[in-house]
């Protein structure tokens, strides 16, 4: 992947699944809300300083959010950090930067 650019949408793997889960209450606490199924569906990445992982997100009912998440962009911040969000998003949605 070229450092900067935005990788193509590939299938949410264990791992994105489970980055999303870590973020979860993150997002539940920015838009007050409860989601009781959480599947990742697809995700593109982005490599800067750390990487930036663009999530799409099934919360049920047909629903669908579009999560930005950072990994260890600073040294000093080595969590996963939730730092942007698309709520009211359908399956069909592209993936874009948040």
């Amino acid at each position: 992947m070229i450092p900067g650019g935005l990788s193509d949408a590939k299938p949410a793997t264990a791992e994105i699944q489970k980055i999303a889960d870590k973020v979860k209450p993150q997002l539940e606490e920015k838009t007050n809300e409860t989601y009781e199924e959480f599947e990742a569906i697809e995700y593109k990445s982005q490599v800067v300083s750390g990487i930036k992982y663009y999530i799409k997100v099934h919360v049920g009912k047909g629903r669908y959010i579009h999560m930005q998440v950072i990994d260890g962009v600073s040294r000093h911040n080595q969590d996963l950090e939730l730092s942007g969000y698309q709520t009211d998003k359908c399956k069909e949605d592209e993936l874009t930067g948040l």
